[in-house]
């Protein structure tokens, strides 16, 4: 056991003026098994390179381990899988690969076959396993979770749970509940860590904000209170100094020590009112620093004439002889909200492809509903390159509500300026997702639309389907979305 210190570290990238991180510390034992949270572009992925010494960095961080850095970067995905192993760790033992792939449930006739045949579900899983070969590393674990399946992700969770030491970035609730004992999240002006899973993080976040929340209200009142408060000594101290060289009403001459007496009393007291004031705007001023902006997003669609949308009956598709998925058979109605469920490779993409109209060689009968209009969100995000403004005008949304549902979704104004490209993965997913609220149609249908996009987000999403109940049909792994949203669930 040793500890990783973290004092008084502050970093923003070259030509940007705004700090990723300010002057933070802490510090944490190489023995935990913690999750990385916090919303897109907060720095998590930052964080990590800086830990392994990537970027200059005023403060300090000292560590006794070094650090080994998921996903690798595989230069020769046509290797066999073996060599891939081989090129991330050269003194591997054979035996306890195998150990670490029979724990993964993959079999060792993969090792020698091109690591570019593998499907991402059995790439990801040959590299962890090729990661925890390494021994006193400290181990950087950034998003794994994304193309692994349901399945696969609990498998993954459940191996890392058996683990200790790393930190692990993954916005998927479930998995994170299962497999760390410490949260690290960071936040609008610090990081912060506590001990639990991601649940227990979140409970005592939401206990701190009700409770900032109320404080801030309290004191705001106090603040006025005061403010009232102190115009009326000072009304009362004006007319004081008025009668300090008169006489009373009576005509008798006034008592000027007795009038300097009453004005030094008001004096106090107004120096009281003045410092319980600046009391309560400093007790203010500490509170709701962390507190995250998560409006609530709306969905308008068209209604559509008739209750069905969309069947398919005994649909199978063919991709070169091979048979991709055979006898799907389901029914979209108005007010659905369906997930699309399966293994990877059973065609999910390729159903949601064919409903969008893509020409898809299959059998079986397929009908949808004539001038059916579509929203698609695909897995893809790579051709998104260019300003938000061009974007909004070339697919003919309007730019002003696409601004504002990105807002929402914790877009700061300067990213609009931004060329996509340089957007993180959770943005650039935000941009599709946001598009797709835009747009005036019968039918949502997004594929795998929660892939990098961070957990605060994915609570809006949740409640804007909730609240709005628009018909969706979706492919999605996170199992708490697809649990707390899903009206059907159409397994292939």
């Amino acid at each position: 056991m040793s500890m990783i210190k973290v004092t008084n570290l502050t970093f923003a990238y070259d030509g940007s003026y705004d700090n990723i991180f300010e002057d933070v510390s802490f510090q944490i034992d190489t023995d935990w098994k913690l999750g990385l949270t916090g919303r897109n572009g907060r720095g998590k992925t930052t964080f990590l390179n800086l830990l392994r010494g990537k970027y200059e960095y005023s403060g300090n961080i000292s560590a006794h381990v070094s650090f080994e850095y998921f996903p690798f970067h595989v230069e020769h995905k046509e290797y066999n899988t073996l060599d891939v192993v081989a090129d991330v760790d050269p003194d591997f033992q054979h035996w306890q690969l195998m150990r670490e792939l029979s724990l993964l449930k993959v079999s060792e006739d993969v090792l020698y076959r091109p690591f570019e045949t593998l499907s991402n579900g059995e790439q990801t899983k040959v590299l962890l396993a090729a990661l925890f070969l390494k021994e006193n590393r400290f181990l950087l674990i950034d998003e794994p979770t994304n193309h692994l399946d349901l399945h696969a992700r609990k498998l993954v969770s459940d191996y890392l749970k058996a683990k200790r030491g790393f930190i692990l970035v993954s916005h998927d609730r479930a998995f994170l509940d299962n497999c760390v004992d410490h949260i690290v999240s960071i936040n609008k002006s610090d990081i912060e860590i506590q001990k639990g899973n991601f649940s227990d993080w979140w409970e005592n976040k939401r206990r701190q904000d009700n409770y900032e929340l109320a404080e801030n209200d309290k004191l705001r009142k106090d603040i006025k209170r005061l403010n009232d408060a102190a115009k009326r000594t000072s009304n009362w101290s004006h007319e004081v100094e008025k009668t300090k060289n008169g006489t009373r009403n009576s005509g008798s001459k006034v008592d000027k020590g007795y009038v300097g007496h009453k004005a030094a009393k008001m004096m106090k007291r107004s120096k009281s009112i003045e410092h319980r004031q600046q009391s309560a705007i400093e007790d203010r001023s500490m509170l709701l620093k962390n507190i995250e902006s998560s409006e609530s997003l709306k969905i308008s669609q068209l209604a559509y004439p008739k209750n069905q949308l969309v069947e398919l009956d005994r649909v199978s598709i063919q991709y070169d002889g091979k048979t991709v998925c055979s006898d799907v058979s389901f029914t979209v109605e108005q007010g659905e909200r369906i997930a699309l469920a399966g293994p990877n490779g059973s065609g999910k993409s390729s159903i949601l492809k064919l409903i969008c109209g893509e020409n898809i060689p299959y059998s079986g009968t397929f009908r949808k509903g004539s001038q059916l209009k579509i929203s698609y969100v695909s897995q893809d995000t790579s051709h998104l390159q260019g300003d938000l403004s061009n974007y909004a005008r070339s697919h003919e949304i309007d730019e002003s509500l696409f601004k504002a549902i990105l807002r929402k979704l914790d877009f700061s104004r300067v990213q609009f300026e931004k060329d996509m490209a340089s957007f993180s993965g959770g943005q650039k997913k935000k941009v599709l997702i946001a598009k797709s609220l835009c747009e005036n149609v019968h039918l949502h249908i997004w594929d795998e639309p929660l892939n990098f996009i961070d957990v605060i987000s994915r609570m809006q999403i949740e409640e804007l389907l909730l609240a709005h109940s628009p018909t969706i049909l979706f492919v999605e792994h996170d199992s708490e979305f697809c649990k707390n949203i899903a009206t059907k669930i159409v397994k292939l």
